[in-house]
């Protein structure tokens, strides 16, 4: 998938999970199984409940990669 194909949306943390893994709240109210991405990892970035994300949905839409947060 290139990047222009990638589908990004805004969201809210609304669970956080194991293994770096969260429940996020979009904006048009589905809930997404979301990772963080590997550079949000590398660089020691926290996110807890409550923070806004972008996040890259990947076709089907039931997952996705948080990117960045707000």
């Amino acid at each position: 998938m290139s990047e222009s194909e990638k589908v990004k949306q805004d969201g809210v943390i609304e669970e956080t999970l194991p293994n770096a893994n969260f429940r996020v709240r979009l904006n048009n109210g589905s809930l997404v199984l979301a990772y963080l991405s590997g550079k949000m990892r590398l660089y020691f970035i926290r996110l807890s409940l409550g923070d806004k994300v972008v996040v890259e949905l990947s076709p089907d839409g039931n997952r996705g990669r948080i990117v960045l947060r707000k």
